[in-house]
């Protein structure tokens, strides 16, 4: 993978500032060519006398280190394939929280819920946000109300506005 494009571009800048400076270019015209500052020129010629051309080239910053191995995060979808049941969550829908909870049990890691999901889109797979609703939801009372009294609450169109 190397080093992003940003940092390719500036590393090349920093070793033909070298090169330059080998030729017997003066720092001041260096900074002119390159577009820099002679202070720039002036850290990146002390960098390689002191630490060799090696200390020219990129060096991408590592990020954290991701607290599961590639291996367990490989592990992730046998994890979603047991469902959500065997974790004792009710019913096998799958939400982020859920799948930290899991993760945690399984390989004793935490993380956030929102990390969670990001874990699973990239692997390319999604999860599911489960409808709340009320355990007293009385669904056919709810099924006679929109049928039958909510057409009768529901403005009508005056004559006007319905051409």
């Amino acid at each position: 993978m190397g080093a992003p494009k940003k940092a390719d571009w500036r590393e090349e800048r920093r070793k033909r500032a070298w090169e330059l400076k080998h030729t017997g270019w003066k720092q001041k015209d260096i900074a002119v060519a390159l577009g820099v500052t002679e202070g720039a020129i002036s850290l990146w010629m002390k960098s390689g006398r002191e630490k060799g051309e090696e200390s020219l080239k990129a060096h991408p910053a590592k990020g954290a280190t991701p607290r599961l191995t590639v291996e367990q995060q490989a592990r992730i979808p046998e994890v979603l394939a047991k469902g959500a049941v065997a974790y004792g969550f009710p019913g096998d829908v799958w939400t982020s929280r859920r799948l930290a909870v899991a993760i945690k049990r399984e390989f004793g890691v935490s993380y956030h819920p929102d990390h969670c999901g990001y874990l699973v889109r990239k692997m390319g797979l999604s999860l599911q946000k489960p409808v709340v609703r009320a355990s007293q939801r009385n669904e056919p009372a709810i099924a006679h109300w929109k049928n039958q009294q909510w057409p009768q609450l529901k403005k009508k169109p005056n004559k006007k506005s319905a051409r």
